[in-house]
This record gives structure tokens, sequence and C-alpha cells, in this order.
């Protein structure tokens, strides 16, 4: 079944890396490409020159209009295996057939940026998957967070204009840290959860391979007998969940703007393919109301203490697109986009989507046949009466378009719900029509307390970090004050430390929530550290011991490590060891850690960087140094957390340290 979708792209393939000869989009070779026709060699381009006209038409319009949101991505080809049958609570295929591998494509991305924007931006980030199962496509449309902003779509509009750039400058880009964006967080208290989420590390992840994907909405599962439950829907990083530091983030943005791009197609080039689990929060219909919140409410998450998150399969991503465009940027997600077993709840969110979602890639992908572009079609057969419309790629046969018909049979015909007919589950609708929120809408920062309760000591500090920069970019001192006061509700130290930070008074009244709940799941302090795919700067001051260094980059490769080595120029020692990067081609903020081997007792300044910035991101050090004292005028401490002295140590103690990750106590 993976090769499904692989073998259906690949009668869309032009490999243009043969030999070929060059003709036009009609298959008309041509004599020349180099010159316009012309009335003499320095006359006017005759208008009969169609070769000319098409290649700059085409070129004219190469561009399509980028995602309003989520403009800049990145996405990879994969497949899903389930572990165990859920035929108990969906009779979707896909989900209760373990036998089957089934075929899938992740797209990641940025909210708010353009599609040049950088990667390392603070942001949302978008988590969509489009499942090619044998009953039609299914996606998976969420983020790396489990909450939104707002809580009903009628609001998205606002929230996205509020976030953007700003109209009379268009500054800042990618980035929220601006008047309008907190203007609108401290109007709409409802965003009081998610903006705590934004302001934490989950919104700098280290790599798009440690992050957490959430659906965000509540859905619904269908089995055959017709009972429902209610489902949230995970992805769990089998590299655990993991992020940058703020300044590495910044750095990063200027050092490699693709720095999330570049290590999402490396790891797959390399064969460290990505792998998430799925997971599966689920509630009985009948115990919808058995919470002290709303879980309809998409501002909302369901604590995985209360609600436990049933692992039931892996996602593995291990093929990179052949055409950035053709692929990743014409893919078209879809939350209505469903299989039988699969249903949707009255999550106002979620049922704006479903209509917004068909509506915009009318526009970006030119007309109502973008489902007819090869990444957005099905593996499965598809026949209905639609025709026509802008770029129509489908010959169609017959002489009705029409249902009903007498004149084909009525073909093509619905399927009864027993033979996989796709049936809205009949829930019961009883209520006046109205415009307003649910009184169980209405508490806005419970979770957002629990969520910063839930944070270790190191990410709470992080989190007051973020809004004291974020607030102290904004120039008003109202939008200011009324953000800090959206602060008080959740917890007043955080309220008071943003304050003094940013030059605005504290609330005379304590509006804080009192309550001492935690989830641990919520912090990334008990995630899982590995080594693995972890990137390792070996730097060199002066002449390393060429077969000591053999040595440490083999048990660096046996560990599945990747490393490069850095010296002042590119040379090699042997036919497999070389030196990969200079000082000035690199940065040490995009290394996960860094070996120094110096033989000298002068440490030069660009190692020195590298040596300082590594401890001062937290990040695991390990230095070989001839002279014990190199580094005594430097900023860094020996003895430190997380520094591994090799003329102590054997390199596997530096290599369990790269597992842990961060040494936050240094």
């Amino acid at each position: 079944m993976e090769n499904k979708k692989t073998e259906q792209l690949k009668q869309y393939i032009n490999d243009n890396q043969g030999k070929h000869a060059l003709t036009t989009n009609q298959g008309l070779k041509m004599a020349q490409d180099e010159f316009s026709l012309k009335a003499g060699l320095r006359g006017p381009t005759l208008m009969e020159d169609f070769h000319f006209r098409e290649k700059m038409t085409h070129f004219d319009h190469e561009r399509i209009p980028e995602r309003i949101v989520h403009a800049r991505g990145v996405g990879a080809h994969g497949f899903f295996q389930l572990y165990e049958s859920l035929e108990a609570y969906t009779k979707a295929d896909f989900l209760t057939n373990p036998s089957k591998t089934t075929p899938v494509f992740v797209r990641f991305s940025t909210v708010q940026g353009s599609r040049g924007s950088n990667d390392t931006v603070r942001d949302v980030r978008g988590f969509a998957t489009k499942f090619y199962t044998d009953e039609g496509n299914y996606d998976l449309v969420g983020n790396n967070m489990p909450v939104f902003f707002i809580q009903d779509a009628i609001k998205f509009p606002d929230f996205v204009h509020a976030v953007k750039p700003e109209p009379h400058n268009e500054i800042p880009q990618g980035a929220s840290a601006h008047d309008t964006f907190w203007d609108f967080i401290a109007q709409n208290p409802e965003s009081a959860h998610m903006v705590m989420w934004h302001m934490s590390d989950r919104a700098i992840p280290r790599s798009y391979r440690m992050m957490e994907g959430f659906g965000v909405h509540t859905f619904r599962l269908i089995n055959d007998e017709g009972q429902a439950h209610f489902v949230k829907f995970h992805w769990k990083p089998v590299l655990g969940v993991h992020s940058l530091v703020w300044d590495e983030a910044q750095k990063i943005a200027g050092k490699n703007p693709d720095f999330h791009r570049q290590d999402l197609y490396e790891a797959i080039e390399k064969g460290d393919y990505p792998e998430w689990e799925l997971g599966l929060q689920l509630i009985p219909e009948e115990k919808e109301h058995a919470f002290d919140f709303d879980i309809l409410d998409p501002t909302k998450l369901w604590p995985e203490e209360e609600v436990p998150v049933k692992i039931v399969g892996k996602m593995t991503l291990n093929r990179n697109v052949d055409n950035f465009f053709a692929e990743t940027e014409q893919a078209a997600f879809h939350p209505g986009h469903v299989v039988p077993g699969i249903d949707f709840s009255n999550d106002p969110l979620l049922q704006g989507r479903l209509f917004s979602y068909t509506d915009t890639q009318l526009s970006r992908l030119g007309g109502p046949n973008f489902h007819q572009i090869p990444i957005n079609q099905p593996v499965c057969p598809f026949h209905n009466n639609q025709r026509e419309g802008m770029h129509q790629m489908t010959i169609h046969r017959g002489q009705t378009s029409y249902h009903r018909n007498s004149l084909n049979d009525n073909q093509p015909a619905p399927v009864p719900a027993e033979h996989g007919g796709y049936e809205h589950y009949q829930e019961k609708i009883d209520g006046q029509k109205i415009r307003g929120r649910s009184d169980s809408f209405l508490d806005f920062y419970s979770q957002a307390k629990l969520f910063f309760n839930s944070l270790a000591s190191f990410e709470q500090q992080h989190v007051k970090d973020a809004f004291s920069f974020e607030l102290g970019k904004c120039k008003s001192d109202m939008v200011k004050a009324n953000a800090v006061a959206l602060l008080n509700h959740i917890d007043r130290q955080l309220a008071q430390e943003v304050a003094d930070n940013i030059g605005v008074p504290l609330p005379k009244e304590n509006l804080e929530i009192q309550s001492d709940k935690k989830s641990p799941a919520l912090s990334m302090a008990n995630t899982i550290c590995k080594p693995d795919s972890k990137n390792v700067a070996i730097v060199l001051n002066g002449k390393p011991n060429v077969p000591l260094l053999s040595e440490w980059v083999q048990t660096l490769a046996n560990q599945r490590l990747n490393y490069s080595i850095i010296d002042k120029k590119i040379s090699r020692f042997d036919d497999s060891l070389k030196v990969t990067d200079t000082y000035d081609t690199t940065d040490p903020c995009l290394f996960d850690a860094v070996l120094v081997i110096s033989s000298e007792s002068l440490i030069q300044t660009p190692v020195l960087e590298f040596i300082e910035t590594t401890f001062k991101h937290y990040k695991p050090l390990a230095l070989a140094l001839s002279d014990p004292h190199a580094l005594d005028s430097s900023r860094v401490k020996l003895e430190g957390a997380g520094v591994f002295n090799l003329s102590d140590s054997a390199i596997e103690s530096f290599i369990k340290g790269i597992a842990q990750g961060r040494f936050w106590d240094r």
C-alpha cells in the first residue's frame, strides 16, 4: 500500500536528468532556445514567436498565491502502520486493519510568516497529514500545540489580521512581538491558554522531528454498530519533544533561515527516518459532560491524567519530495476530508474550518479541480458528476453528468452505508438560531494556570522571558498594561515580573485563579531523551591526534550521531576523514553539542566562540585540551554541568550528555 501512492505519482514524473530533446509544452522540438524571433538581429520581437510567448507566459504565472497562513512549509512522504485493530471505536479501514500499510504525506509549517520568512521564529507550527487510504483521502490537519487562540471560526480573520505584519508598514515578518497581536490577545481573554503555549518553548522547536502534533479539535469515531466516541488525535515523536533556546533561535534565523527544512531533508536522505506514534484520547459519548471543561472548546485540552492517550500506530517519513512546488506547495489539506468511521463534533472553530479550507484552495490552486493535482489525488478510484472548471485534467466519458439519470442507469450511484458509503453521525440537535457563546466556554484561565503550573522551573522562566521580550517590543503602553492585566488572572508572580521588565504597573487587585493542579505530560522536562541523529561539531584548534580523532568519529557514528569537523580551512587527513566546514561557514548554534580538540595553549577566537556559545545555550560541551589552563580566562566553568573533560573521561560520557540535551542547572 505504501508504494501505491509512489507508483501513482511516477506517471506524472518528467525526468529531465537524462538526454532529451527540448520541446514546447505541445511536444514540438525546438531548434533554438536562447533568442527570441525578431525582424532582423536588432529588430523588434515578432508576435508569431509562439515559443517565447509560451515560455514567458508560464514564467509569469509559475508562482501561485501563497497560503494566507502556514505559507512557509516543508513536506515529506511516508507510511502509517497500525498496531492493533480499533474496530471497537471506528469502522475506518486504515484504523481497523493492522496488516495494511497506509501511505501518507506530511507538511510541516509556521503560521504567521510568508514563504520567505525564517524557520526558527517564535510561532505555532502546522502538522498536517494526508492519509491515502483505500476509502479515500483522510486529512488530519493539526498543530504542534493542542489548543488554539479562539473558540469560534468567525474570529479567525480577526486573529490572523492581528498577528500578521501590521498593514501600514508590513512589519514584523514572521513574528508576533508587536502591538496589534497583543492588543487582540488582551481584548480576547479566550486566548489566555494558547498564548501561554505560544510563549513557551513549544513555539521554538529544535526540529520538526522532535515536535508533537495535535488534531486540536474534538472529532468523533463511529464503529460498525453506530456507537460514537469523542476523540482527540496526538502525534508523539519517537525522539522526544525538544526545543531551542530563544537566543539560539534568533541566531539560527540569521545563520540558516532554512534550519528546520534542512534538518528534515537531511535526516531522511541519511536514513534517519523521523517517526511519530499516533495516540488517541477517547471519551464515550455518554461522558461528554463529565469534566470541569467543555470537551468541544478548542481552547481547552484534555489532561492526559484524566483522559489517557492510547498509542495505536506509528508513522514513518522515509522519502523526500521530488519537486517542492508540485508536491509540498500544491498539497491541499482539509479537515473535511474524512473516511467512514470518522466524523465531526460541534466545535465552533472546526465547523468554520470545514468551509474555509475548500474556499481558500479555490483561490490558491486556480479552481475546483485541485483534487486532480497528483499530490492530492486519492489512491482509490473517484467518480461523480462534477465536470469542467479551471484546470480540468480528466477526460470524462459519457452522456450524463447529473443525478438521478436513466440514460446511464443512474451511474455513478450512491453507496449504502453498510457497503462503505459515508453517512454522517445522526446526532440529535435541538436549539434556537442564535449568535453567542455557551456558558461552558467561559472559563478562560484555569487551563492557562494548569499549563504554567505543570512546567519545570526553567520552562517557567523561559515563559517569563518570552512575555517580557514580546511585550517589550510593543509601542503602546495601553497594550502592554492590558496584556499584563490578562496575566494577572493566570499567575500573579508572572504578571509582576513581566510588568517590572516592560515598565508598566501591576494591577492593584490580585485576580489570579487559585489552583495548584498540574499535568506532568505538559512539561518537556519529562520527554524522551536520545542521542539519535543529533549534530555534533568537532572543532579543531591546532593539529589533532588523527588516530584518536578517527576513533572518536567512529564512536559517534556508531551511536547514530552526525558530526562535522571544523577548522580554519577545508583539508583532508586521510581518505575517510576530512574537515567539512570552516569557522566562517558554520556556527555553534547550528549544533546540538560541541567537541573541541586543541593542541595549543592559545584558543583561537572562533573556537572560543564555539565553546562559550555552547556553554551559554546549556548544551553538552566536550574538551580535549593539551593545556588544562587554556580556558582559565574564559567564561566557561570546566566543572560546570554538561562539560566533559575527555582527558579524564571516555567519550561515552559525552554521548550520554548529548542524549540529555540541555543542562539547565549549569
